[in-house]
């Protein structure tokens, strides 16, 4: 199975009632387009929605991290893209970027994902089939660079003497 290196969503428009008070895409809403651009990845994974009825399983999130860089206003057109950086037998951990029609980085992301049985719930080893799609994933995008905002640390900065 080929798979694209970084993959790259279809196109997406943002929603007249995703904007907050100040004119903007409310912070909500920007995980909600990660959200939605991971969709096409996870079919090509075989994780869709027919997954869930047919096995059980699922995946979810663990941890997911938002920077937010540049505002998206109404009638912004943005396509995220979707980087595996690791993963074993259960999880999976994922680097994401939304990226304006124009060019520019509006936001990024870096999740931790689990597969899950969801008669526990409980994280459940992925079936082999699902596995080496995700280790073809992977191995397509092990040839491209660590993104520089992968493993951030969140904190205040004080100046000397404060």
């Amino acid at each position: 199975m080929q798979f694209d290196a970084p993959f790259i969503s279809d196109e997406m428009q943002l929603e007249e009632e995703w904007l907050d008070y100040n004119g903007h895409l409310n912070m909500a809403f920007y995980n909600v387009l990660f959200d939605r651009g991971v969709d096409a990845i996870w079919q090509q994974l075989g994780f869709g929605p027919e997954y869930i009825k047919r096995t059980g399983h699922s995946t979810f999130s663990a941890e997911y991290h938002v920077c937010y860089l540049r505002e998206l206003h109404m009638g912004a057109k943005v396509r995220a893209s979707f980087q595996l950086l690791d993963h074993n037998d259960r999880s999976f951990h994922f680097y994401q970027e939304l990226i304006h029609e124009d060019g520019w980085v509006a936001a990024t992301g870096e999740g931790l994902g689990l597969h899950i049985d969801m008669s526990g719930p409980r994280v459940a080893k992925l079936p082999e089939e699902n596995h080496a799609r995700v280790k073809a994933l992977f191995a397509a995008h092990s040839s491209l660079p660590r993104p520089a905002r992968v493993g951030r640390q969140m904190s205040i900065r004080h100046k000397a003497g404060n």
